[in-house]
């Protein structure tokens, strides 16, 4: 052990002769009792504060009963000490493996709703040797609204059942089923498809589910955004992204849409938007987009549709009768389109160009100039929504028929006439 020197000057007993005998003297070292005093004061207090601090704690439970809270506090607290001790890195693969194991699950449960449509129709093209017609196929989705005593019921956008010879609905399980058309309203292009259950295999039946529908009118901008349906053809696919705005108006397109950057194709009309809690927020409508942007797509939202579907829900469904047995109007039209609406401020629908004398429409009283918008409460948006209803139709039945009447001004009122379909020559 060092020891600690100190300096002493000669005192008065000193007689000077000795000068170098006023060594140093080694001081007496007082810092090692001075650490034991410290050393027993604290295992004192040390003792002290550890009964009063049990005392208190006891009282303390006695009165409030509040024992458990301290183990609880240890928990939040070695929990956040856990946060804090993560890297960024870690933190962010952690929130990023929750919100892909979030929509994993929004989409499991999802899935049995939703439907792919195919849908077979005649076009004609032209070619070397002049117009032909031949068959073309087409793709698209549908969203399981409800169903009946008979039938399960689909929504999905008009233009893709719209002038169809042929429609087959596969479910989520792959079976495939032939379907019909019960209703459509061209110029907010939704339509319902229905199914009879008696084509529907029973396992199918187990699997497959009506899906949850939300409530659009409740949206803000940024929240998260889902969605699926049939993309090209290829089956179910999902996409995800947010909403990017709301109460979009488009040019020639009727009605108020949403956005969304989550990727809408063809295929995916008809197809469902979700939100965060797996409900249903919109119909994909793919048939509005532009080649010349991206992230901008399009929904009709549901609670703009909700009473539109449900009146189409309601209608008679209504299969193609033979072709020597159908209802025959008796007219020449035109399409008049949005754009065309537009341009030349007509309403939408067909424009009457030729009345057959003697035909049904003239015995109903239609006259040339006339724009007939709906069909059996069923709206039009030009000559192939009529045709294609109008094979559903026999000979011999009567329907309700909605024109706009032009006057001198070339302004339009609407009267409703009843036309007793007329059987062709």
């Amino acid at each position: 052990m060092m020891q600690t020197y100190q300096y002493y000057e000669p005192g008065p007993q000193d007689d000077g002769q000795n000068q170098y005998n006023r060594a140093y003297k080694p001081e007496k070292k007082k810092g090692g009792s001075k650490l034991l005093r410290t050393i027993a004061l604290a295992i004192v207090f040390g003792l002290i504060a550890g009964l009063t601090f049990t005392g208190v704690n006891f009282a303390g439970s006695k009165l409030l009963g509040s024992s458990e809270k301290t183990e609880t506090t240890t928990t939040v607290q070695t929990a956040s000490a856990d946060k804090e001790d993560a890297t960024t890195e870690e933190l962010l693969n952690t929130a990023t493996s929750s919100s892909s194991a979030n929509v994993a699950d929004i989409v499991d449960n999802a899935m049995p709703s939703i439907v792919s449509i195919t849908s077979m129709s005649i076009q004609e093209v032209q070619s070397f040797f002049g117009m032909q017609q031949q068959e073309a196929k087409s793709a698209g989705s549908g969203i399981i609204l409800g169903e009946n005593d008979d039938e399960l019921l689909i929504a999905t956008n008009n233009h893709v059942v719209a002038g169809s010879e042929k429609l087959t609905v596969t479910f989520t399980d792959e079976a495939s089923v032939s379907a019909a058309v019960k209703g459509a309203d061209s110029q907010l292009d939704l339509a319902v498809v229905a199914v009879k259950k008696s084509d529907i295999p029973e396992e199918t039946m187990k699997v497959i589910k009506v899906a949850s529908m939300g409530d659009s009118s409740s949206l803000r901008v940024g929240d998260t955004a889902i969605a699926i349906g049939n993309a090209l053809g290829y089956g179910q696919s999902v996409t995800t992204g947010i909403i990017s705005a709301t109460e979009r108006s488009i040019d020639n397109v009727s009605g108020k849409y949403i956005q969304t950057d989550a990727a809408i194709n063809p295929g995916n009309s008809g197809g469902a938007l979700l939100n965060a809690k797996g409900e249903i927020i919109g119909i994909n409508s793919a048939k509005i987009q532009d080649t010349s942007v991206e992230g901008m797509g399009y929904a009709i939202p549901i609670s703009d549709a909700k009473e539109i579907l449900q009146t189409l829900m309601n209608k008679q469904t209504r299969e193609q009768v033979a072709e020597g047995e159908r209802g025959y109007l008796g007219i020449t039209g035109r399409t008049v389109d949005e754009v065309s609406a537009q341009m030349y401020d007509l309403p939408v629908g067909v424009y009457v160009s030729a009345i057959e004398k003697g035909g049904a429409a003239a015995k109903a009283g239609i006259q040339e100039g006339m724009i007939i918008t709906t069909f059996d409460d069923t709206t039009l948006d030009g000559m192939d929504s009529l045709a294609s209803l109008l094979k559903t139709y026999k000979a011999g039945e009567t329907v309700k028929v909605k024109v706009q009447v032009p006057n001198q001004k070339n302004k339009y009122h609407e009267e409703e006439l009843e036309v007793t379909l007329g059987k062709a020559n």
